[in-house]
């Protein structure tokens, strides 16, 4: 089945070695752009059939020419957790492994 994977963690997803590989320079989760942008993200999807249809060779990868929407950079924020959200954080996470760790018990 041909395939186009659509992303943003270009080291990774190369190092998988995917077939076509539409790389997207945006937030971690936002592949294909904002949630409700449908005009970015129609021309992104246009972009992938696009590779989909050109690519010559496998483990091709292209970047796309869409741009993240906004005046500020969100590469210094992203990711960052600001010291007041670390002990909320830490119990989400702490709670988040008790789940799973319930799910894998038989019984």
């Amino acid at each position: 089945m041909p395939t186009v994977i659509v992303g943003s963690a270009r080291d990774i997803v190369e190092y998988c070695g995917v077939p076509r590989f539409l790389f997207t320079d945006f937030p971690l989760g936002n592949p294909c752009g904002p949630p409700w942008r449908r005009d970015l993200q129609r021309m992104i999807a246009g972009q992938a059939l696009e590779l989909l249809r050109d690519a010559d060779a496998p483990r091709t990868t292209r970047r796309s020419d869409v741009l993240w929407p906004s005046n500020d950079d969100w590469r210094p924020r992203y990711g960052r957790v600001k010291p007041e959200d670390v002990e909320r954080l830490r119990a989400v996470g702490e709670k988040r492994r008790r789940t799973q760790a319930q799910a894998r018990t038989p019984g």
